[in-house]
């Protein structure tokens, strides 16, 4: 086993576009777990786009990383040793463990991962936090019905991918958009959607948007924010319902941008706009991931990964998410899988 646990922890406030240097990569002893706690070898650690609110001072869903703390997000490891009876060494774990190489945890607060259902790396992906956020957001709080236009930003992105085909599974039309043709494609020709434009090349995304939704949308499932989620609510329809799940376009602004006020348009088209969080459905969150297994098993829900290898290498690759580079989840392999003989 090795000697150390290898962490990476804020070193400063960014300023603007997140950087390499705001992480500092450390190393500690590797903690003892105590009773009802365990210890955790991670595996594969989630990055996601609400890190970087969580890098910023100022008002948010949860508290701020300190300044030299250690980076938080979602991991899946291997129990190495464990002093609650619920957990045994070899058991495979997700668990909020933070940028580092080994977790120290109570029990209580993992959850296990069935290897056999499907690679262990979903537990962060389709079968994790993005899955979930896809199927609350997209079933509970924008309720697609039968022959609605159900449009989704970031449509090739971990949580717009399984928010699109969620809706198709709930017989809407889906169109999205996209940051290149290769991702496009995935989304028609893999996640089953009716209509995909690429946003970066389109020209007038407004234009592209009403030629793409020509009866206007219903349910807008919000993952942009800026010059997409304007155009976006502009073609909703009368009791239209915008799921807002991120603003990833400005999470590294450095001003508010300025636009027009749209309240009226709330009234005169009784619109629905609801924010939610994934925590807001913890009690179904198993209903939901068996349903989502589900569909997994029987191929109705495509899904992508973009691996990244080694935890030195998280702060360069958490910059991809605001470029858009990446390909559906963006997971660091901080160790590698047990073997078979486990």
């Amino acid at each position: 086993m090795a000697m150390n646990n290898r962490r990476v922890v804020l070193a400063r406030r960014p300023q603007g576009m997140v950087s390499p240097d705001d992480f500092r990569l450390e190393e500690a002893a590797i903690p003892a777990p105590g009773d009802g706690e365990a210890l955790v070898r991670v595996i594969y650690l989630t990055l996601d786009p609400y890190m970087r609110g969580m890098m910023s001072e100022g008002d948010s869903y949860a508290d701020a990383v300190p300044v030299g703390g250690l980076m938080v997000g979602g991991t899946v490891g291997e129990v190495l040793e464990s002093r609650d009876p619920s957990l045994q060494p070899g058991d495979i774990v997700e668990v909020y463990g933070g940028w580092q190489s080994h977790v120290v945890a109570p029990a209580a607060a993992m959850r296990k991962v069935d290897p056999a259902l499907a690679p262990i790396s979903t537990a962060l992906g389709v079968l994790g936090m993005p899955g979930l956020t896809a199927y609350f957001g997209t079933l509970h709080v924008g309720q697609p019905r039968a022959g609605e236009t159900f449009f989704v930003s970031a449509a090739s992105g971990a949580v717009g991918a399984v928010a699109g085909q969620i809706a198709r599974i709930a017989g809407a039309r889906v169109v999205g958009c996209a940051g290149s043709d290769e991702k496009v494609a995935y989304c028609l020709e893999e996640c089953g959607f009716d209509a995909c434009f690429n946003y970066r090349t389109c020209g007038d995304i407004g234009a592209a948007m009403a030629a793409a939704c020509p009866d206007g949308i219903d349910v807008y499932f919000e993952n942009v924010g800026g010059e997409i989620g304007w155009n976006a609510f502009w073609l909703l329809n009368e009791h239209g319902r915008m799921a807002v799940c991120g603003t990833i376009s400005n999470y590294n602004a450095l001003a508010p941008e300025t636009i027009e006020d749209p309240m009226w348009r709330f009234i005169t088209r009784r619109l629905k706009v609801e924010g939610f969080l994934v925590t807001d459905f913890e009690a179904d969150a198993d209903k939901a991931r068996g349903e989502l297994a589900g569909w997994l098993a029987a191929g109705r829900i495509a899904w992508r990964e973009t691996m990244v290898d080694g935890l030195e290498n998280a702060p360069v690759a958490f910059g991809r998410l605001f470029e858009g580079s990446n390909f559906g989840k963006l997971i660091v392999k901080v160790g590698e899988e047990p073997g078979p003989q486990r």
